[in-house]
């Protein structure tokens, strides 16, 4: 199965790469837009997705710093 694991910085914390694209999308003519949020995709095929949190806890986010979302893909392949 594929797991989709969506990494972005917690509320609150600092994002400097968040803070330069908004620079940029402003200084490129893109007016109202704020809170932007640099975050990483990192997907996965696994056996079992029950395990992708505990691979998130231990080793692909910082629990600390960084907030994540697990998705699941159905096997739609016929």
């Amino acid at each position: 199965m594929t797991a989709r694991v969506l990494i972005r910085p917690k509320e609150g914390i600092l994002d400097p790469s968040g803070q330069a694209v908004e620079r940029a999308l402003t200084s490129l003519g893109f007016q109202g837009v704020s809170e932007v949020k640099v975050g990483r995709l990192v997907e996965l095929e696994v056996d079992d997705p029950a395990r992708v949190p505990e691979m998130c806890e231990r080793l692909l986010a910082n629990p600390l710093i960084e907030d994540y979302e697990v998705v699941v893909l159905e096997d739609v392949a016929g």
